[in-house]
């Protein structure tokens, strides 16, 4: 099989570190840390007429971006109110851009260039959630597929 043949679906991950908009910008790079992952879904909190939605995502650069510098033109009481008001909603990129489940490997890593972006949140058929996959599950296809190696 090629990239062109491969379904994303096949190579993404499914186990999902995910967080909501509330969440504080400590809490979201912990998780970060925590599941060793460079970028965690946001998705709307759940009600009981309709499922969670995806709102945006953040990334370890928009964690390291949204952080006060620690030059001293931020003050401590600046430096504690972001600590404390700064949330996912407030620095998450929206509107993230997608891809379909049944997309293939090949499509993927197009929408990846083509954006500077190093992995995509996969979505099914109803636009819901499913996985994420990132420029580390296309290069481990391609190892395999050339290599054999399995992991």
């Amino acid at each position: 099989m090629s990239v062109q043949h491969e379904q994303v679906a096949d190579w993404m991950s499914r186990e999902l570190i995910i967080g909501f908009p509330h969440m504080l910008l400590e809490e979201v790079y912990h998780l970060m840390i925590q599941h060793n992952v460079r970028r965690i879904p946001i998705l709307s909190p759940p009600h009981e007429e309709q499922e969670a939605v995806l709102m945006g995502i953040v990334t370890y650069g928009d964690v390291r971006g949204a952080i006060p510098s620690t030059v001293p033109s931020v003050g401590v009481w600046e430096k504690h109110y972001l600590h404390d008001h700064l949330t996912a909603e407030k620095f998450m990129s929206r509107d993230p851009v997608t891809i379909a489940e049944t997309a293939s490997i090949g499509q993927a890593a197009h929408k990846m260039l083509e954006n500077r972006i190093s992995g995509l949140p996969v979505v099914n058929e109803q636009h819901q959630l499913v996985g994420i996959i990132t420029e580390s599950d296309i290069f481990r296809m391609v190892i395999q597929q050339e290599w054999g190696e399995k992991e």
